[in-house]
């Protein structure tokens, strides 16, 4: 079994570390881009363009499925991709969880790019899925970027920002950027310094889980952590096989892929 995720960056580690966790069995292809990083800020149409390459990167080494670790790549080339590679690839797109932030109740607050932040998308996503709850978009410029170069300086700082902007009443964030996952702890504890006494508990809603779980579906694949660690890891950088970046390793989703990878024959 193998099992392909792309992104523009560090953004599909979390997703890549909880298939390796569901599956220690599964081969892994990593496709990213960074140098083009951060992808939020660019046309639909360039970001159509970089997401394709790294999908078709990822596509050439026969994985089973192909998971779009990015909310910009989903929102942006998803129907372009599945148009070229399904049905003989099934390609699983990311999508910010507000559906179940929503069905918790709220306060809920949505933090994602500034690109995202009352987007079509993201609103046609609230209107569908938290009609009658109250719901705050809050855009986080530069952390993305942050967390990629891993400058926990300015991602703190972000992070900080972003949580001013955060009601004080909130019951769950929605990290609506795959990248923010690497740091969620950070934004757990952000939040919730800020948050008023009556608030008995903060959850973080983020889409590795989903993802992952999604993919394994598609391809008829159960779940089995418990499976003997044999399966092997391919870093694609910029369509290039390579190694994972000294930024990747400053995070644990990241050492546990490459030490995993270590121990194989």
């Amino acid at each position: 079994m193998k099992i392909a995720l792309m992104d523009s960056g560090n953004g599909l580690l979390a997703a890549a570390a909880t298939v390796h966790r569901l599956r220690p069995d599964a081969d892994l292809v990593l496709s990213s881009d960074p140098a083009s990083m951060p992808w939020g800020p660019r046309t639909p149409e360039d970001v159509i363009e970089r997401a394709l390459g790294c999908a078709r990167a990822a596509a050439a080494q026969g994985p089973d499925a192909l998971i779009i670790a990015c909310n910009t790549a989903s929102v942006y080339a998803l129907a372009a991709i599945r148009a070229e590679l399904e049905p003989e690839l099934p390609v699983i797109g990311t999508v910010p969880a507000i559906k179940p932030a929503a069905a918790a109740g709220g306060p809920v607050a949505i933090w994602a790019t500034p690109a995202t932040t009352g987007s079509p998308y993201q609103r046609g996503l609230i209107r569908d899925f938290a009609t009658g709850v109250e719901v705050t978009e809050v855009p986080c410029p530069g952390l993305a970027d942050a967390v990629q170069h891993a400058d926990m300086a300015a991602a703190d700082a972000a992070i900080a920002a972003a949580a001013a902007l955060t009601p004080r009443n909130v019951r769950g964030v929605v990290l609506g950027c795959t990248h923010y996952e690497l740091v969620a702890e950070r934004i757990r504890a952000a939040v919730e310094s800020r948050l008023s006494p009556a608030v008995p508990h903060l959850t973080l809603y983020g889409s590795a889980e989903p993802v992952a779980a999604q993919a394994l579906r598609r391809i008829g694949a159960a779940p089995a952590p418990d499976a003997e660690p044999s399966g092997r890891l391919t870093v694609l950088l910029g369509g290039r096989e390579g190694a994972m970046e000294a930024a990747s390793l400053t995070y644990p989703e990241g050492r546990s892929l490459l030490e995993a990878a270590a121990v194989r024959p």
